[in-house]
């Protein structure tokens, strides 16, 4: 049974749908323990009000909350009692096999390296969120824990995201391109430039070259590998540009009766279409090269996110993606274990 532990206390919807989307997920999967951390009596409370069985999840109390406007490195060495210090020192400690949180993004990173820990050989653990595109899902890799990142962390993030797409997706053989300004190979800054000839040169993974980021959508790789600023960047346009347009086409299908009327019969396609560009349909984040699963979601996930993100930590486990990136990052090391 995997043990997934969830920051009941985090997010701008908790801890009403952070618990409600633990128990969905809890009543929907047997073979998966849901842990919920944070302040007892609140989770239990919310719990009774949902008229739902209190032994359907684990409580474990946690009486401090890590507010998202606190400095992260000394809100995880102040808050010792937190919910997300708690929950990750879960994952070290054995006790849960993975822990996501909607809360303080800054907390999360830096907990997770601090608490949890990287992988021996890791450089720099990346956050790796599944985006849409036209042609299925692809993984941005980083988009928000290494803002100045090297050209030997990016090879990394791109042998570590091509392990989660393969296993995770199921892509066999990802497609792998460097965020950049131009294709050719000579184009874009220091850290660019130092890095195409090395993930060119990089054993086991499908490197396609440069990629403009208006291909992205198109579905250009499936992994797209960039350091945190950039990558941050196109994943907030993601989520702006996709609420815009959202917006808009609302409100054009309420503009005139004939609207309204074309509205309906296009609804089921539509609904169908934009579901498929729902950057939260695909759960959260995970803060790949920890020694156990991290995985940051949305702040302002509600109650489906939450359960999607916590079948999302079991696919993990079960995948032992951990072991996958070990294997493919450190070959020698895990022969050398063999013998």
């Amino acid at each position: 049974m995997i043990r997934v532990a969830v920051d009941a206390m985090g997010g701008d919807n908790a801890p009403l749908e952070i618990v409600k989307g633990g128990l969905l997920a809890a009543e929907e999967r047997k073979d998966i323990r849901v842990i919920l951390v944070g302040k007892e009596e609140v989770i239990r409370k919310i719990i009774r009000e949902q008229g739902k069985d209190e032994n359907l999840v684990d409580i474990v109390n946690a009486g401090e909350v890590i507010e998202t406007g606190e400095p992260p490195v000394l809100a995880i060495r102040k808050k010792k009692d937190s919910s997300i210090v708690v929950g990750m020192k879960l994952v070290k400690d054995g006790g849960a096999d993975a822990f996501c949180s909607a809360g303080s993004s800054g907390a999360v990173l830096v907990g997770g390296q601090l608490i949890v820990g990287r992988i021996k050989g890791v450089e720099r653990p990346p956050l790796a969120p599944l985006i849409p595109t036209e042609k299925g899902p692809a993984l941005l890799i980083d988009c928000g824990a290494n803002v100045d990142a090297r050209p030997s962390h990016l090879v990394q993030f791109a042998q570590m995201g091509s392990v989660y797409m393969e296993n995770i997706v199921g892509i066999k053989n990802p497609r792998v391109g460097l965020v950049n300004i131009g294709v050719e190979e000579e184009k874009g800054n220091a850290l660019a430039k130092e890095t195409f000839p090395l993930l060119k040169a990089c054993p086991g993974i499908n490197f396609v070259g440069n990629v403009e980021s208006r291909e992205i959508p198109h579905g250009a790789a499936d992994v797209y590998v960039t350091e945190a600023f950039t990558g941050n960047v196109i994943l907030k346009l993601y989520e702006g540009l996709a609420m815009t347009l959202l917006s808009n086409i609302k409100r054009g299908i309420y503009s005139s009766t004939r609207a309204k009327i074309g509205g309906l019969l296009i609804k089921p396609a539509l609904k169908k279409t934009l579901k498929t560009f729902d950057v939260n349909h695909y759960g959260g984040a995970p803060l790949l090269g920890l020694k156990g699963l991290v995985v940051k979601t949305h702040g302002t996930a509600d109650a489906e996110i939450v359960r999607n993100t916590i079948f999302q930590c079991v696919t993990f486990n079960e995948e032992q993606i951990n072991e996958k990136i070990k294997q493919r990052l450190f070959p020698e090391e895990e022969k050398n274990d063999g013998i």
